[in-house]
């Protein structure tokens, strides 16, 4: 990463406190998904089924 790399969120008004608060939402996906395929953690079929058909899911 670059000082320019930033500049598109800065460009859409984010101060270096929001870009801060993107990179730890990022890096948190990025941690729970490593840790979800370290378990081997797999999805219910109901929701790899929206997935597949870019339905969303009802409430029951």
């Amino acid at each position: 990463m670059t000082p320019e790399s930033w500049q598109p969120l800065r460009d859409l008004g984010f101060d270096d406190e929001a870009i801060l608060e993107v990179v730890h939402v990022v890096g948190l996906f990025n941690y729970f998904t490593r840790l979800a395929d370290g378990v081997g953690l797999r999805l219910d079929r109901q929701i790899e089924e929206a997935g597949e058909t870019e339905t969303a899911m009802r409430r029951p």
